[in-house]
């Protein structure tokens, strides 16, 4: 019974916690970009981003693990995908406009909260989108704004890391911006249970998430790969192999962390 009135207040939470993202994004953020400086805009527009995906965090009870140096500014975030709920991840913890398929901007109000909060959509298999979405990626670069993307172009269970998408590093290539990897990866009983994977649809993945106890994660920030002089391909198959060699890493070592006494073979 008592998880049943945590699920519904979690619930409760949530559907404020929308509303107040409704109130943010088609209320706050028109005053302030018609009283601020467009640059000074952008930063009260991020800070309102951070608080919003800080607060969607506390109820989700998300227990996120920090590891590396966070990017300066005007820098091209790549990292494995898994989950819708890897934006809140990693969105809370640093100022940045996403990279989502453009089917998220057709979900109800979500689609809503990530056009305004100035997520760029892509449509796979259209080059005019494509390019389009590639000369936006490189206008914020240049302007200083980090840019979070997930080349794999889709989630997975989160035990491998699949082909990266070359196309989403020539922005960064252009403008000569920091290109750094991150390693995203769910622990406990969320690594089974998060993985928005197949079919799930995105509400009863979200009660399946509230219904936990809390969500474990690591986030590792790994060192940036030097885009200058290499072709978008080898900067992809570099960023890909580094993630992919530090979530193999964890994984070893992860059946460690449950038992009291490692023993030790002489």
């Amino acid at each position: 019974m008592a998880i049943v009135v945590r699920l519904c207040f979690r619930l409760f939470l949530i559907i404020l916690l929308f509303g107040y993202g409704l109130i943010i994004a088609a209320g706050i953020f028109p005053v302030v970009n018609w009283l601020c400086s467009s640059g000074d805009a952008r930063d009260r527009r991020d800070m309102l981003k951070i608080h919003w995906l800080g607060l969607f965090s506390d109820i989700l009870c998300l227990d996120v693990m920090v590891e590396g140096e966070l990017p300066r500014r005007g820098a091209l975030l790549v990292c494995n995908h898994i989950s819708w709920l890897d934006i809140i991840v990693i969105g809370r913890h640093l100022p940045g406009c996403f990279v989502a398929k453009s089917d998220i901007s057709g979900w109800p109000v979500v689609g809503f909260l990530a056009r305004q909060a100035g997520t760029i959509f892509i449509r796979r298999g259209d080059r005019r989108h494509i390019q389009a979405t590639a000369e936006a990626m490189a206008g914020l670069l240049k302007d200083g704004r980090n840019i979070i993307a997930f080349p794999e172009g889709t989630t997975t269970c989160g035990d491998g890391v699949l082909h990266f998408h070359s196309s989403l590093f020539e922005p960064a290539l252009l403008t000569q911006s920091i290109i750094q990897p991150v390693a995203l990866q769910y622990h406990g009983e969320a690594r089974v249970k998060a993985p928005f994977v197949g079919d799930d649809a995105f509400v009863p993945h979200l009660i399946r998430m509230l219904a936990l106890d809390k969500i474990e994660v690591r986030l590792n920030f790994l060192p940036v790969i030097a885009g200058s002089g290499n072709a978008r391909h080898a900067v992809g198959i570099e960023a890909r192999d580094r993630i992919a060699r530090k979530i193999a890493v964890a994984q070893a070592l992860e059946p460690l962390a449950v038992d009291e006494k490692p023993q030790t073979v002489v």
